[in-house]
């Protein structure tokens, strides 16, 4: 983890963790840094998005005054998806994006997410430099930046509307469909966010009956009981309208989770599988393997040996799951929440893209949601939090190592357990996944006491 920059970004309270003063200098250090590297006369072009937020449009006009002040162009494409940025930065010749949002946090928190000309999240050497100019502390090249040079005279940078980019987006994603939508009724839940304007577009073009929640942003309402992470609306819609399938999509729109017929939940790993197994049966499952994380249920991992599908574990970010496939060229990798990539079609994780998926799914196969995932036995799990002193100290302890060991094996091959240290807060988090909720509670419980007893437990 950086100073700043987590694994999602640069993401905190608005102007309490994350103010205009850090927005600003992001933008001055980009402007700075990617005209170093070009010729004479040529100019830096950023693009960027944002969310829906109030203090989205704050941090846009603070970016985009660094930008400019150091020389760049900033291209503003409004509210829009963190997905849409990634596309239109490595399709149209940019250096670089900016994405404005904190995804499924709610409204009072932001976020800035950057992009590199690939579209992929920007490199941590470089998210390193901006800590360091942010600190005021950057040394490039045995050089000190106190302060970064202003642009002067017609090197001064400019901003220029860029919504044409956005709706080259909208097409792409129509594009992607192999077959008509016609028939199919289709609700959708933009949580108030970024996809409010764009998944209703898309669906409506392709032909589906649409039933829309959660699209009316007023900048304090995003995710508020809605999307991705307040699904329970979108199941209710389903069930009370009767249709075939529901999308629920997070603030900025980035993951996707899915609601079958009956109103069930049909989570990240279940799309996984429902997406990997018909690419195998279409010899589209390069490496037959699919990238998931730590955090994937233990039954995702039975139900892709039992389909003879390989699988790849990483650590716990989309961000780790795109770096494994982009170094073994992999197809598909996700998260239980919903960040879904295909890498054939984009670079970062894109709801309304995994929703085309899987209605090509369902239309191509002529089956129920319900149906593709009942392959799938999704075990009982069980996590809890422990707040301790050292977290290193905690999980390596040979009293703990040995608790752990026990347990795993006696869940054999009919359970998991985990033990890992919280990415940003004080925390040893322990999961496990077994036959039934009463195992799983016992174990988690059973590992929880001997770290309390090893005396790590912090108030």
């Amino acid at each position: 983890m950086g100073r700043y920059f987590g694994t999602d970004g640069f993401r905190g309270e608005a102007n309490v963790t994350l103010n205009v003063q850090h927005a600003f200098k992001v933008g001055r250090f980009l402007g700075w840094y990617y005209q170093r590297e070009k010729k004479a006369g040529e100019r830096v072009k950023i693009i960027i998005g944002k969310d829906t937020r109030r203090s989205s449009y704050m941090f846009e006009y603070s970016l985009a005054a660094g930008l400019t002040a150091s020389g760049a162009d900033a291209y503003l494409l409004h509210v829009t998806t963190t997905p849409s940025v990634s596309y239109v930065v490595r399709t149209e010749d940019f250096d670089a994006g900016v994405m404005i949002s904190a995804s499924h946090n709610p409204f009072y928190d932001n976020g800035i997410k950057l992009i590199n000309g690939r579209g992929e999240k920007m490199e941590e050497s470089v998210l390193s430099l901006i800590e360091d100019y942010i600190d005021g502390c950057l040394i490039v090249d045995g050089v000190s930046y106190p302060e970064l040079p202003l642009a002067t005279k017609d090197g001064i940078g400019f901003t220029e509307d860029y919504v044409a980019g956005r709706n080259r987006y909208v097409g792409y994603l129509i594009s992607l469909a192999t077959r008509s939508f016609k028939n199919m009724r289709v609700g959708l839940d933009c949580a108030n966010g970024a996809s409010w304007t764009i998944a209703k577009a898309v669906f409506d073009a392709l032909g589906a009956k649409t039933y829309v929640i959660n699209a009316q942003p007023n900048g304090l309402n995003i995710n508020e009981n809605a999307g991705s992470t307040h699904i329970e609306g979108l199941q209710e819609l389903v069930r009370a309208e009767g249709l075939d399938v529901g999308f629920a999509y997070d603030g900025d729109a980035d993951r996707c989770l899915a609601v079958d017929e009956n109103g069930n939940v049909i989570d990240g790993d279940l799309i996984m599988y429902i997406c990997g197994r018909y690419m195998k049966e279409r010899g589209e499952l390069d490496n037959n393997c699919v990238v998931t994380t730590l955090m994937s249920n233990f039954g995702l991992y039975k139900a892709f040996e039992e389909a003879g599908i390989c699988y790849e574990k990483t650590a716990v970010g989309d961000k780790y799951v795109y770096e494994s496939m982009q170094k073994n060229g992999h197809r598909i990798g996700g998260e239980q929440s919903g960040h879904i990539i295909f890498s054939k079609y984009a670079t970062t994780g894109d709801g309304i893209l995994t929703s085309l998926k899987l209605m090509e799914v369902m239309l191509e196969k002529k089956m129920k949601l319900s149906e593709l995932a009942k392959p799938v036995t999704i075990y009982p799990q069980c996590l809890k939090n422990l707040r301790v002193g050292d977290k290193t100290a905690a999980q390596q302890d040979p009293h703990v190592v040995e608790a752990v060991q026990r347990t795993a094996e006696r869940l054999g091959d009919n359970g998991r357990i985990l033990v890992r240290e919280s990415g940003t807060e004080p925390l040893i988090r322990v999961m496990v996944e077994a036959a039934t909720d009463e195992i799983c509670t016992t174990c988690v419980d059973e590992i929880i006491d001997v770290i309390k007893a090893c005396g790590y437990e912090q108030a």
